[in-house]
């Protein structure tokens, strides 16, 4: 079973809770199956990584990110993702290609189904974090990883945008095949800022 924080944490990352959204303890104590306790302190360590914030006379809610700090996340994403794909050109293994080819196919497969196609794109930068064989690195993604499900909805919604990130996820894996790390790691950074300038135009389209 999992645990009272595994729960809320899925919860926020599916959407199924979203920035803004009130998080009351009875609430969610009856929905997970578990006492309050668990639940208080699932909200406390939430609090504790940035996911949650506690707003006078409202309680805790998801935290919502503005603008600038949707860039700031960016930012520092393109930081970290560029240096793992081009140390992934260096160390990436024949299977973590192959696993990365399964992905982007998995992506193109389920395009219809945004929540799958999310998860699916998570997996496939957290293999090329892998790849990097950096855990300094890795620890610090983690870190932001974090706080990427505070983006809330997937960009990933039509079958166009799925196809526009497959074919960059295959540029990527091209880059890795050729053992290229400064192609990799311009290869990840166009699709970074492609993903950057699509998600702020959903933020303004939303507003």
């Amino acid at each position: 079973m999992q645990s009272a924080y595994d729960q809320l944490f899925q919860a926020i990352e599916t959407g199924e809770l979203k920035p803004a959204d009130r998080l009351l303890e009875t609430e969610l104590a009856t929905r997970f199956g578990v006492s309050r306790t668990p639940v208080r302190e699932a909200i406390r360590r939430l609090e504790a990584e940035g996911i949650v914030i506690h707003m006078p006379r409202v309680g805790a809610v998801v935290r919502t990110l503005g603008q600038q700090e949707i860039v700031e996340l960016y930012e520092m994403r393109i930081v970290l993702e560029t240096t793992a794909s081009a140390m992934a050109a260096k160390h990436a293994s024949g299977a973590e290609i192959r696993t990365l080819e399964g992905l982007n196919e998995d992506m193109a497969q389920n395009s219809g189904d945004p929540i799958k196609v999310a998860i699916l794109n998570r997996a496939f930068h957290h293999c090329i974090m892998q790849a990097a064989r950096n855990q300094f690195l890795a620890h610090s993604y983690h870190a932001l990883s974090h706080a990427l499900i505070l983006l809330g909805k997937t960009t990933l919604e039509t079958d166009a945008r799925v196809a526009t990130v497959v074919a960059q996820h295959a540029d990527i894996i091209e880059a890795l095949k050729a053992a290229n790390p400064d192609d990799a790691a311009d290869k990840m950074r166009q699709h970074m800022e492609a993903s950057l300038d699509h998600r702020l135009k959903a933020l303004h389209i939303a507003h």
